[in-house]
């Protein structure tokens, strides 16, 4: 019995040493859909598009990110800006830092086609909301839709969060997750299946 006991022990105590080794640096990414059947009849009527994504560590309080975007056309990126940064440097060197006040960050996106023919899209962030507007075409097509492939992402990699797409057309068939499942490098999806116009969101958290 006691022999036992002691393996019991000494299996304890190398899990409770693996376990922390395995998830040091790592991020749990939650995608969550919109349940409530009200507001999503009112979203589909009102042609608006949603996405919300949770980042969980407890290593990310303290931490800050970045999200920028890449606007692609006819295969190639016309414009690499950001959109929301929580670490800003000045010209004169002065630097403005806000970090992450949470093990938890949830970024909500609501996005839609303007009449004037633009994609209008809201992020909210903890404490913030901004609002950016890009260039269309006339096409009520477009969908935006989460560019993670994993459950986990790494502190101080970038990865592909949102990608904001018209669809692939083959034999008058319109496809979405034919293309995210090609395993072609999501940059190259206007080269690869034709598709005129699209955008990547690419984060990072530092």
């Amino acid at each position: 019995m006691a022999h036992n006991s002691n393996i019991s022990k000494t299996i304890t105590v190398l899990l409770l040493l693996f376990i922390p080794y395995i998830s040091w640096g790592q991020i749990k990414v939650i995608s969550e859909k919109i349940t409530n059947q009200e507001l999503l009849d009112f979203f589909r009527f009102e042609d608006y598009q949603y996405e919300k994504l949770s980042f969980s560590s407890k290593e990310l309080k303290g931490k800050t990110f970045r999200l920028s975007v890449k606007e692609i056309w006819d295969g190639e990126i016309t414009k690499d800006s950001t959109v929301i940064e929580s670490r800003n440097t000045f010209p004169d060197g002065y630097e403005i830092i806000i970090t992450i006040e949470d093990t938890i960050f949830t970024m909500r996106t609501i996005s839609k086609l303007t009449e004037d023919c633009k994609l209008k899209m809201q992020f909210r962030i903890p404490s913030a909301t901004i609002t950016r507007n890009f260039d269309a075409i006339p096409s009520n097509e477009y969908s935006l839709r989460k560019a993670i492939k994993k459950e986990t992402v790494e502190f101080g990699e970038k990865f592909y969060a949102l990608v904001y797409m018209l669809p692939y057309e083959k034999d008058n068939i319109k496809q979405y997750c034919a293309v995210e499942a090609s395993g072609k490098e999501i940059e190259t999806w206007g080269k690869e299946f034709g598709i005129k116009h699209y955008l990547v969101f690419e984060m990072i958290f530092e």
